[in-house]
Parts: structure tokens; C-alpha cells; sequence
């Protein structure tokens, strides 16, 4: 992958992520979405992330995972696209390892019914009362948020959310009642964003944005 933005340079997904998660702020832990969408602004294809994603999308995706304490998502999208261990690549998890995390990282299921199809997921059905419950039962200071648009939505309004990757990927989806990555109306105010990098992977673009207080 190729970094445009600071200080163009050809780079790969670890050094990109040399300095991530920051430090969290007080009294909860540090939240960053991970979505992909389509060049006009789809979330999906079919319901799913999937189609979306590229080689360089999933290497970031994957790289994400490997920096973080807890891996945070709703229960549509654990059905929609079939969750299992997060950490799968034997290095990856010696990495961890060498960060003083856990070989896998926790798994946190946002779910009104709690009905959820892993054995292992930590799961609450309100997003702020399980990211205290996070910090203050299991010790997490990172959390990544995989979506989807309706937890997104959540974490956004109620200003629980640090940073946004997002990936654009180089495909027009179209369809006339599109799933954005934020369901429902309107943010008002919308969401001032600030560019901490950005990176051209095959053809598509990897953001990455601090939100502004």
C-alpha cells in the first residue's frame, strides 16, 4: 500500500498502525469503527460487507483486530457474516502476544434478545452500558467496532466514538433504498472529521479520521 496523506510513502498495514489504539479516555475505552462502503456510499452488497472488501481492505481489517483488546458488534451482523475466532493467523496472535494482549481478543455482541450464535461473547443490550461493563469487569481499554449501521448510529450519537477507518471501495453498488454505514436520520450537527492518514490500497481508498470534539 501506498500512503498519500502525511508524508508519501510506500507503506504496509503494521507500520500503519504502529501508534494504534491511543490511550483511552477516562471512563471508558477507546472505540474506533471499521466499515467498508462502495464508491456511492453503499455499506453492502446483499446484505453483506463481503463483496465489498478488497486485498487491502482485509489486510487492515485484519490489522485492526490484532491491536485490540475487544472486537465490539451487533448481533445482525454476527448472523449476516458468520463470526468465529478473530485472530486465526498463528503470527498474529504471537504478536499479540509480544503486546501483553490475549492470543484472541474478547468478542461483544450488542443484542436486545440475546439470543447470539457464539459461545464466548460477551453480550449487553445497551452499547454504553456494555463498554463500561468492558472496562470495569474485564480490564478492556481498545475496543474496534465492526458495525453495523444500527450500532454505529449508537456509538456516534452518544459520542463514544475516537476513530473511523473506512474503506471506499473501488465498485458502484447502486439500488434505490441504499444501507449507508449510519442508519436512520440525520446526524444533526453531522460529525466533524479530522484526516489522520490515508492510504491507496489496489484501487480503493483506507481513511482514517479522528473525530472531533
Amino acid at each position: 500500500m501506498r500512503r498519500l496523506v502525511p508524508d508519501p510513502a510506500e507503506v504496509g498495514v503494521l507500520e500503519a498502525l504502529e501508534e494504534f489504539p491511543p490511550q483511552s479516555p477516562p471512563g471508558r475505552p477507546f472505540v474506533a469503527l471499521n466499515m467498508v462502503v462502495s464508491a456511492d456510499g453503499r455499506a453492502a452488497v446483499d446484505g453483506r460487507t463481503s463483496p465489498l472488501s478488497s486485498k487491502s481492505d482485509r489486510a487492515m481489517f485484519h490489522g485492526l483486530r490484532e491491536r485490540v483488546d475487544c472486537v465490539m458488534v451487533g448481533a445482525g451482523t454476527v448472523r449476516a457474516e458468520g463470526y468465529g475466532r478473530l485472530i486465526k493467523d498463528p503470527d498474529a496472535r504471537a504478536r499479540r502476544e509480544a503486546l501483553g494482549l490475549d492470543p484472541n481478543p474478547l468478542t461483544a455482541v450488542v443484542s436486545r434478545s440475546g439470543d447470539v450464535p457464539l459461545e464466548d461473547a460477551v453480550v449487553g443490550r445497551d452499547p454504553e452500558e456494555l463498554l463500561r461493563a468492558l472496562e470495569t469487569e474485564r480490564g478492556v481499554r481498545s475496543v474496534l467496532c465492526e458495525g453495523g449501521p444500527t450500532l454505529n448510529r449508537h456509538l456516534l450519537t452518544r459520542g463514544l466514538v475516537d476513530e473511523l477507518f473506512l474503506t471506499i471501495s473501488a465498485q458502484l453498488v447502486g439500488g434505490g433504498d441504499p444501507l449507508t454505514m449510519v442508519t436512520g436520520a440525520p446526524l444533526e450537527p453531522p460529525i466533524e472529521l479530522e484526516l489522520i492518514w490515508a492510504l491507496e490500497g489496489e484501487d480503493d481508498l483506507l481513511l482514517r479520521w479522528r473525530l472531533r470534539p
